[in-house]
């Protein structure tokens, strides 16, 4: 039997289905497998965005291919991600799929929060990533609600989706656009001011998609009618997110420092208003200035690009990482001379006023290390009670105060500060009764419903046994050590109270690390539902 191959003509012939589809594309305007776009030039108060049809999305997941290779990603570095919803019962059911990239937001959260100014919003809205300015700290992979840049640990820094912008400026389909069988992907342009008030609310939302108040997102999307509930597709995986070590122990040192510095502040003003307690020392400087010296450079192990730390201080105007790195940078100096103070034995005023501008970089620098976490996008981060408890966590910087008052045979000073470390410890645990009461009943109406219902899963199932191990080991630590302490310094037992409060001070700071390990590991940020193949949080 011998094949006749048709010829070209009869390929083109008007009764082929190419030939159908060739009319079909140019009939609609499909821009899907178009090497060049037909989109006019942008007007005032216009900018680009996606245009996303979940009515013809098929979820081949095309266009996270194409994304890759026109970008030279790797396979776990997804710039455009597929993500998976069902809805309905057995037998009558939905699929939906959700392709989604960076939103090029209107108010985007990844800009405001970079500390080295990385991010740029061009004249046409594309939201562009600096790859030579980033130092890989991924606040920009929390701060966006989306999960849109990644981390790519082979270059040490964030990357995402940037729209194709040198193939827009030459009227070229972006990769992901041209890619789509189905033609579910568009560029549009829109004017933002008639977005934000007429269409964004109806028009800018899909299921299990982030509140759009957060960052404006621009993204326009076409729905079909749902059966039923819409839930993710993989709602029945649930994993920890990454520990995120080195800043468990920076954040944790940090606070404990400026809990010491605080307690040799008190311990000078006491002294003036003439409590016959004793003055501070140089040994007692160093202690408090030590934990600070070691944290700050353990941050710099999380980030991708380390050598360039120093630029995080970049974006005080708008970033909180960069108001904590500057006033905790600012803190260690001043702790560091008010040591050098003490050596050479400067007191009166002069000590009391430099403690006291100290302090208060300190307090703030510890304040704008607790607005880094309080972000929209990480809903069990955005509490009060995450800037209470790192401030709380500054009652070990006092049981190491005491300790070294206590080897220089200053009892009395000792017991003050032991009976404030009560104070701070009894809050501590407080702090968890509140978070234990908050997750017990849990509002079923809250907005972020889902992500805290799955952290408090989290707390209770996978870190269950820890965190009862962090509640024991607190009320030891922080109030019956230091409780015992006092005692046994009543009693006259100095030696034995001195190795008690040494142990305080090592139980004290494991009960603080888990913590906060627990708070690292326990966060689900909001982000692309059914999201099975790629994804922000680390291994």
């Amino acid at each position: 039997m011998i094949y006749n191959r048709p010829k070209r003509k009869d390929i083109m012939n008007k009764n082929t289905p190419l030939e159908s589809f060739i009319d079909y594309k140019a009939d609609t305007g499909m821009q899907c497998g178009n090497y060049h776009i037909d989109i006019p030039d942008l007007k005032e108060k216009e900018q680009y965005r996606f245009h996303f049809d979940l009515t013809a999305c098929v979820g081949c997941h095309c266009c996270e291919v194409a994304c890759n290779e026109q970008n030279n990603n790797p396979a776990d570095i997804k710039w455009r991600r597929v993500g998976e919803m069902e809805s309905g019962t057995f037998p009558n059911v939905s699929q939906l799929f959700n392709s989604m990239s960076c939103n090029h937001c209107i108010d985007p959260e990844c800009l405001k929060g970079c500390p080295t100014n990385s991010y740029i919003k061009f004249d046409n809205g594309i939201v562009f990533h600096d790859d030579d300015a980033c130092i890989g700290c991924q606040y920009c992979t929390w701060n966006c609600p989306y999960e849109v840049p990644i981390f790519n640990p082979d270059r040490g820094i964030v990357t995402k989706c940037h729209m194709c912008h040198e193939k827009l400026e030459k009227k070229q389909t972006p990769a992901c656009v041209q890619a789509c069988p189905a033609g579910a992907i568009e560029i549009e342009a829109v004017n933002t001011d008639e977005w934000i008030k007429n269409d964004m609310a109806s028009q800018g939302v899909a299921p299990h998609l982030p509140d759009i108040s957060i960052t404006k997102p621009t993204t326009r999307y076409t729905l079909p009618e749902f059966k039923g509930e819409v839930k993710p597709a993989d709602e029945h995986i649930l994993k920890p997110a990454h520990s995120e070590l080195p800043l468990v122990f920076m954040t944790l040192l940090t606070q404990i420092s400026v809990g010491g510095f605080l307690a040799i502040f008190l311990g000078e003003v006491l002294n003036i208003f003439g409590f016959n307690l004793a003055t501070p020392n140089l040994y007692l400087a160093i202690a408090i200035f030590l934990p600070v010296a070691i944290g700050l450079p353990l941050s710099a192990l999380h980030l991708g690009r380390p050598i360039m730390a120093i630029t995080a201080m970049k974006n005080i105007k708008t970033s909180w990482l960069s108001r904590e790195a500057a006033a905790l940078g600012a803190y260690a100096m001043g702790a560091n001379l008010v040591a050098i103070m003490y050596f050479f034995k400067i007191e009166g005023f002069l000590m009391i006023l430099m403690q006291l501008i100290v302090l208060a970089i300190g307090i703030f620098g510890i304040y704008a290390q607790s607005m880094i976490y309080r972000i929209k996008a990480r809903p069990s981060w955005n509490r009060e009670s995450t800037t209470k408890r790192f401030f709380g966590s500054g009652y070990i910087g006092f049981i190491l105060s005491a300790f070294v008052m206590l080897l220089s045979n200053e009892d009395r000073s000792v017991m003050a500060i032991l009976a404030l470390t009560l104070l701070f410890g009894m809050y501590q645990m407080y702090l968890i009764y509140e978070e234990t009461i908050f997750y017990k009943y849990l509002n079923k109406d809250n907005t972020n419903y889902y992500q805290l219902n799955r952290t408090k899963t989290l707390l209770e199932e996978n870190f269950g046994k820890l965190k009862n191990i962090r509640l024991i080991t607190l009320a030891i630590f922080a109030l019956f050590l230091p409780l015992l302490t006092i005692l046994l310094i009543a009693n006259g037992s100095l030696n034995f109270a001195s190795i008690i409060l040494a142990i305080s001070i090592v139980g004290a700071m494991v009960s603080e690390l888990i913590g906060r390990y627990l708070f690292f590991v326990t966060v689900v940020p909001l982000g692309l539902a059914g999201n099975f193949f790629a994804g922000n949080q680390r291994d």
